[in-house]
């Protein structure tokens, strides 16, 4: 049981600094989703330990919020690509006017 925790908070932080070091807005959001399952991995690990499933309903809940928000992200990737042809944080400008 201890090895899945740690194993959990190793893809947490791998995650962590996949999205602080990467500058390529594919490889931050699949970084998001490790963060996310190393997450997941943790309520399901609580489940286990305390016998109730409530944690693994919630788990459940998070995988199709996750897949949702995989979807939305990878579409405004998709169309920001179309744009100025770059998925480079240093390729983005936002215009504040």
């Amino acid at each position: 049981m201890t090895y899945f925790f740690f194993l959990s908070i190793i893809l947490f932080f791998i995650g962590l600094f996949g999205c602080l070091l990467k500058r390529n807005l594919i490889s931050i959001l699949l970084c998001i989703e490790v963060m996310i399952a190393s997450v997941n991995l943790l309520f399901v690990l609580f489940s286990k330990s305390t016998g109730n499933l409530d944690s693994q309903i919630l788990v459940l809940f998070v995988v199709l919020v996750t897949a949702t928000e995989a979807a939305i992200g990878l579409t405004l990737i998709v169309n920001l690509f179309r744009k100025i042809k770059s998925v480079a944080i240093e390729n983005i400008i936002i215009d504040s006017d």
